[in-house]
């Protein structure tokens, strides 16, 4: 173990500990890699990374289809499994609703990335 660990980046709770190749806050539960800690600060500060049901990496453009059937509020049916999405924008959404796009028949909204998959 380290005897001085990295304060939260986003809490700055300096009371962390390392849990295997993380260090873990207790107060806010963040969990971080610290070399990618450092290595984000001096590159891109800020840019997250979405991922999607099956873990690949999006980006902004990105086709996606969805893998689950979701329930539309006001629509008698819903989204299917196997519907096809193009075009995605990722977006700091409400309630984790981190994709931001536009669906044939249902028109724009946001999904979480954890109900599709890259297509």
């Amino acid at each position: 173990m380290s005897e001085h660990l990295p304060p939260c980046p986003k809490c700055s709770c300096e009371y962390t500990y390392e849990m295997n190749a993380l260090v873990v806050c207790p107060e806010c539960a963040h969990e971080w890699v610290p070399a990618e800690q450092a290595a984000g600060d001096e590159g891109a500060v800020g840019e997250r990374v979405v991922k999607d049901a099956v873990g690949n990496v999006l980006k902004d453009g990105d086709a996606v289809v969805v893998v689950k059937a979701l329930k539309v509020k006001g629509s008698p049916s819903g989204i299917k499994a196997g519907t096809k999405v193009r075009g995605i924008r990722l977006v700091d959404g409400v309630d984790g609703h981190d994709i931001d796009c536009r669906i044939d028949g249902f028109g724009a909204m946001q999904l979480k990335s954890s109900v599709v998959k890259k297509a």
